[in-house]
């Protein structure tokens, strides 16, 4: 796979290109007839006529190195069979004695076969025993001469007494010659041996045997004919294979021309580095086909065309996307990225072509989404103080149009020492930086509003301020929203979260506790880091863009990336009995609601004491404890005069104290 689209895209293409090619044509005018032709034969008729030329071409050269080397292996062959009979005749004793003969009347004057008459050659015994090898053998002639080549026998009685017409000096001087040679006769394929006397190895003759080259070339014909059926069967083989391979051609490349898969290239390198997304293809065997940089650096993996999908480091969930798309965005923490991640399975004609992951960056959403929670959760402080005071400003009103300047002034001091404009939450003096504080308020207005109680620790302690806001109040947010949920949702009454922050130099520890039901087990037993999964969430995934799950990932791994961890401390469970508003504090929690619980009409002089505030009462159990450690985000606070705690006094800019109680 190489790239995924739909079948209707690429045909959007096609006719996209084909229409951009008429229009270019009817611009430059009416196409000459090269032209047409060439548009005419697409490219795998190109190709498949460019094989079917190369086959044909092919098997022509080996056809004709075939018929060159069964042409020298014919002649040869007849050269040999020539030879054999050469050497037959010369055997015989007949024709030593008659060449003997012969060649010693040659030494007398008006002796020799030349002057023998023509029929007493023609009688004699040479002849004889030379024209019944020829017959025998069905040779083109058989020639026998003397010591001076002149003819004892050959087949045309005519010839006999003359000197023969090719040269005989190889064989009179004796060495066997194998030669084609040109005669009176016509081509020959000839064998030339000498002709020894009776006893002795006086070469007394020659004796010539000859093949017609036309029987050669019939002999060639044949051996042709039967290599040439074959030459036709591989040539119907390599046409056959030339058509499956522009067949399989026409399937790999989905139909598409080069000019189309030219512009196809040029769109998908456009549209996969232009875009703000990340794109990563793989096939159905797990073979990553295309990626671009965009995907690369939101996924952290080094991946590149062609490497398997295991060895790119993927994280689990992004893995289990890839291999079961869902269709439906998921979300997925990738360091300290959150990713929005849309999987889809891409078929066409039925075949399966792999999966299309496209990846979104959601990290500054997510975190701006945070600080508009904690915005908003201060809102609705505000808005419920504000609704408080005007109460109380109403209460005051009355007291002072009825004349009771002595019950005002004692509601106002006691206003001003427990009241809004005082501490909102109990404990809260022990952090002293500003963004952790208006954090805590926030929350702890969150929490009233799902009818839950947030109480700071006993051991709260945090004297530096905060510098990076971002990681703290995303690791924080994090937790207390689930803590938050746990508690309103927990059988235990009245639902309570008590939240520590201690310091540590430059870190900072986060413990939140509830008494909510704990965290549920799962069959056999699941373990405390399964709660830290991506996807693993109690809540309904269809209610939220990408399902759940994703809160405590993204929180251990922002604090891992700083050094530290998150970390499920104790489960929790159920009560072990019914509970409700008749158990008391003993069904389960340590600590009652704090004065946060109280309506805002319902405030007055002696409302909250510090039997109500929670932090005496012992620490939140029965639920869940998650403790976070962040290193790295605290700026150290300040010893001596500048110190910060409970019980210390904190002189501020213009040389006043504040009593922190």
């Amino acid at each position: 796979m190489r790239f995924f689209e739909p079948a209707g895209r690429w045909a959007s293409v096609r006719r996209s290109s084909h229409g951009l090619s008429s229009a270019r044509l009817r611009g430059r005018g009416r196409p000459g007839l090269g032209l047409r032709l060439r548009l005419r034969l697409r490219l795998r008729t190109q190709v498949l006529l460019l094989q079917c030329a190369v086959v044909a071409v092919t098997l022509a050269t080996a056809f004709g190195a075939f018929a060159y080397s069964n042409e020298h292996r014919l002649v040869h062959e007849y050269q040999l069979r020539a030879l054999a009979v050469a050497r037959t005749v010369a055997a015989q004793p007949a024709v030593r004695r008659g060449a003997a003969q012969y060649s010693a009347a040659n030494t007398r004057p008006g002796g020799g076969a030349a002057s023998t008459p023509r029929g007493t050659l023609a009688a004699g015994p040479v002849q004889t025993a030379a024209e019944a090898a020829r017959t025998r053998t069905g040779s083109l002639f058989v020639v026998v001469t003397d010591d001076r080549g002149i003819r004892l026998a050959h087949p045309e009685r005519s010839q006999l007494g003359r000197v023969v017409s090719t040269d005989p000096s190889g064989a009179l001087s004796g060495h066997e010659v194998l030669a084609r040679d040109r005669a009176h006769l016509g081509d020959e394929v000839v064998a030339k041996v000498p002709v020894y006397a009776p006893g002795s190895h006086r070469v007394v003759g020659e004796a010539n045997a000859g093949v017609a080259v036309s029987d050669v070339r019939a002999q060639l014909v044949r051996v042709l004919l039967g290599g040439l059926g074959w030459l036709v069967v591989a040539l119907l083989l390599g046409v056959g294979a030339s058509a499956l391979l522009a067949r399989r051609w026409k399937r790999l490349t989905l139909g598409l021309e080069p000019e189309e898969l030219a512009g196809l290239v040029q769109e998908q390198e456009a549209v996969l580095h232009g875009i703000g997304e990340g794109v990563l293809a793989v096939d159905n065997g797990g073979t990553v086909t295309v990626v671009n940089d965009e995907a690369r650096r939101l996924l952290a993996t080094p991946a590149r065309p062609g490497r398997p999908l295991d060895s790119l480091g993927l994280t689990p969930r992004v893995l289990d996307t890839i291999r079961t798309p869902v269709g439906g965005p998921v979300m997925a923490a990738v360091g300290e990225r959150v990713l929005v991640l849309s999987a889809r399975a891409v078929e066409r004609g039925g075949q399966d072509l792999g999966t299309l992951l496209t990846v979104q960056d959601r990290t500054d959403v997510e975190s701006l989404t945070r600080q508009l929670d904690a915005v908003q959760a201060m809102s609705s402080a505000l808005r419920a103080q504000r609704h408080e005071f005007a109460n109380r400003l109403h209460v005051i009103s009355a007291l002072v149009h009825g004349g009771h300047l002595a019950e005002t002034t004692e509601y106002i001091g006691t206003l001003l020492g427990t009241g809004p404009l005082g501490e909102a939450l109990p404990g809260v003096d022990a952090v002293r930086d500003s963004y952790v504080r208006a954090f805590l308020a926030a929350k702890a207005a969150q929490a009233r509003e799902s009818g839950v109680t947030l109480v700071i620790g006993e051991a709260t302690w945090a004297d530096g301020t905060v510098t990076a806001p971002v990681d703290v109040t995303t690791v924080f947010g994090n937790l207390v929203d689930n803590a938050i949920d746990a508690a309103r949702q927990g059988a235990r009454s009245p639902a309570l979260v008590e939240v520590e922050l201690m310091t540590e130099g430059t870190t900072l520890l986060i413990t939140v506790a509830d008494n909510g039901d704990g965290v549920p087990r799962e069959p056999g037993g699941a373990a405390f880091d399964d709660v830290f999964r991506e996807g693993m969430s109690t809540k309904d995934h269809t209610s939220a863009v990408g399902g759940r799950g994703i809160g405590l990932a993204l929180a251990r791994q922002i604090a891992r990336a700083r050094g530290g961890d998150v970390h499920l401390a104790e489960r929790g469970g159920p009560p072990p009995g019914p509970s409700g508003p008749d158990a008391g504090p003993d069904a389960g929690c340590g600590a009652p609601p704090g004065p946060d619980d109280s309506g805002p009409d319902d405030t007055g002089p002696g409302d909250a004491g510090p039997d109500d505030s929670g932090a005496e009462q012992g620490r939140v159990s029965g639920g869940a404890v998650f403790v976070a450690r962040l290193p790295g985000v605290m700026e150290s606070g300040v010893t001596g005069s500048g110190a910060v705690g409970p019980g210390a006094e904190d002189e501020d800019e213009d040389g006043q104290t504040d009593d922190r109680t």
